[in-house]
């Protein structure tokens, strides 16, 4: 399905500017629909004679039945069917003249609400498209209080729509999720007083420690007296008396007595003419616990990879010392071995207690492993250490296997691709190239030394090095590694390693 831009700009003449107020008024339309009671659909005209109209985008009401079972966006009409448009169109004012229709079985009311641009000074704006509202009627009742003030204040926001003042510049930062219409509406008139106030807004004000009726309280007043923070207070105050004066103010949580409402403050005015506020409000007390606890656990998540980075570093730190104290030179190195060992293991537990999920960044950590290889297998002649493409973010339960295997492989790589003695005949190095490939993470340990000798066998080879990395590809990782000849001489190690769709990305 083509996007509202993309129908835009193969279908009219509209202007990027024209394209992007129409993406404001779809963003914020759902307030308009839900309070309608009825479906929205945005008509643009098409063809030079402006005959035809367009649907590029539609939405339906959460607060009653749609009118349309099937989607109507990319549908193009014409002729007596769109005369309701092209009166709005054409004449700049809200068409609500004519007999129900039917769809089908489902008798409807059809309205009309040109969208007006406002010119950059302020000025009274030319008409860009049409807002179609149509309404089921097949439910039709006789309207209680709600309703009633649910349909004055569509009206007041349609005519605001017709006059380019609605919807009002979205703040930065600023999603259009919440709050909605059946979280809360307090309607407002000129003087700041409520005149109305749903059930649901009227349980969060309760919430808030206010027990008695919002009607008839200067709302402004009330914010700045139940919020727990006098400043906090102040603020919700002043967002009121914002849209009042006929602005719209950034949403606003307030907090009083361990529970939290957001409010969304429109002002009203159609016409020109302020004529009060609409606030919406949301009770966000248990969404703001699970943040807290959410917060919690995550700080108590990285402390504890912190303690056990900390735990191996003094573990590391003990079979250091106990290989200085050792005279056996194949012990002190088993000892050196374990200590290198560990301290990959904490790399990755260093890493993921600055991370705020339980993945890390694995490049820093293969570049450091690789560095510390490096140092470890100095002789006579320098190694050196390259990487090719990247890991990218791995879990956690793939990087700790991951380090130690990347390890085990480059400690060999420089220990025992290289003669001992003497100068190679080319520069050394070792090269760790990655990709992914279908969800699989291929992984190449590959160095330009003398290679592997003939009798070697990686399935029954005795290096505690080779056992550890087969032991881990094949078990935790369940992947697969090969080491094989290098047809340019030097050895190289393939490992594949699947990679789970949630955890990677």
């Amino acid at each position: 399905m083509s996007t509202l831009r993309d129908l835009a700009e193969e279908h009219t003449a509209l202007r990027p500017v024209d394209i992007d107020h129409l993406h404001r008024v779809a963003g914020d339309w759902q307030l308009l629909s839900d309070l309608s009671f009825a479906d929205l659909l945005l008509w643009v005209p098409v063809g030079g004679d402006d005959d035809s109209f367009l649907c590029v985008a539609q939405v339906r009401p959460t607060t009653a039945p749609t009118a349309y079972q099937d989607d109507q966006v990319g549908r193009i009409v014409g002729g007596p069917e769109v005369a309701h448009l092209a009166i709005a169109y054409h004449q700049g004012r809200i068409w609500r003249e004519g007999d129900p229709v039917w769809y089908g079985d489902t008798p409807a009311r059809h309205e009309a609400i040109p969208v007006r641009l406002r010119a950059a000074g302020g000025e009274t704006g030319e008409v860009i498209a049409v807002v179609g509202r149509d309404t089921n009627l097949s439910t039709a009742r006789t309207p209680s209080q709600l309703e009633l003030n649910y349909l004055t204040t569509a009206d007041d926001l349609a005519q605001m729509v017709a006059d380019g003042t609605f919807p009002p510049p979205r703040h930065r930062g600023e999603t259009t999720s919440a709050p909605r219409v059946g979280d809360g509406l307090i309607r407002l008139d000129a003087n700041g007083k409520v005149t109305y106030a749903s059930p649901n807004a009227q349980s969060a004000y309760r919430r808030l420690g206010f027990s008695s009726h919002l009607v008839g309280e200067d709302l402004a007043a009330l914010n700045g007296r139940l919020a727990a923070d006098p400043l906090e207070g102040t603020e919700a105050a002043n967002r009121v008396l914002a849209a009042l004066r006929g602005e719209a103010p950034p949403r606003r949580e307030i907090d009083a007595r361990g529970a939290t409402v957001l409010t969304r403050a429109l002002p009203l005015m159609p016409a020109g003419v302020p004529i009060g506020a609409l606030v919406l409000v949301r009770d966000m007390t248990e969404v703001r616990r699970r943040d807290r606890a959410l917060i919690t656990k995550d700080a108590t998540i990285r402390e504890i990879h912190h303690r056990v980075k900390n735990n191996l570093q003094t573990v590391a730190a003990l079979l250091r010392l106990q290989a200085r104290r050792v005279g056996i030179p194949a012990a002190r190195a088993a000892l050196e071995e374990s200590v290198r060992r560990v301290a990959s293991i904490a790399l990755v537990h260093e890493t993921l207690s600055m991370s705020s999920d339980e993945a890390v960044e694995f490049d820093g950590i293969v570049d450091r492993v690789a560095s510390a290889a490096a140092e470890v297998g100095a002789t006579e002649f320098t190694v050196r250490m390259r990487r090719e493409g990247t890991f990218g973010i791995l879990p956690a339960e793939i990087a700790t296997s991951l380090v130690m295997v990347l390890n085990e492989l480059l400690l060999n790589a420089v220990e025992h691709g290289f003669p001992a003695e003497g100068v190679p005949e080319q520069p050394a190095e070792v090269v760790v190239s990655a990709h992914r490939f279908r969800k699989q993470l291929h992984v190449t340990v590959a160095d330009n030394g003398r290679g592997l000798p003939e009798e070697f066998d990686a399935e029954r080879g005795g290096r505690l090095g080779l056992q550890i990395v087969r032991a881990l590809a094949t078990g935790e990782l369940r992947g697969t590694i090969e080491l094989r000849n290098r047809a340019e001489g030097g050895t190289e190690a393939v490992l594949v390693v699947p990679l789970a769709p949630t955890k990677s990305r």
